[in-house]
């Protein structure tokens, strides 16, 4: 399906759901959780989160750390650890 029949599909649905409040409510809800999905990458869930921090704290047991050095700015640091 092109974005041209994309578009008007949903246009000849929300002429549909125009009529009542209650759908308008929830489409509008709806659209609002979708967007947010698409603009933040970084989301992650429970489980994804709990394993990086595990991932973490086994590289700090084997000694696989990094630290920034004296004067060295955020940037720098990320630049030189790759």
């Amino acid at each position: 399906m092109t974005t041209m029949q994309l578009n008007a599909e949903i246009y000849r649905s929300l002429s549909i759901i125009a009529e009542n409040e209650s759908l308008m409510k929830r489409a509008a809800k709806y659209l609002k959780k979708l967007a947010a999905q698409e603009e933040d990458e970084t989301l992650m869930t429970k489980e994804e989160f709990f394993a990086k921090i595990d991932e973490s704290l086994q590289q700090a047991r084997e000694g696989k750390v990094y630290e920034m050095l004296p004067g060295e700015t955020l940037d720098e640091f990320l630049e030189r650890v790759g």
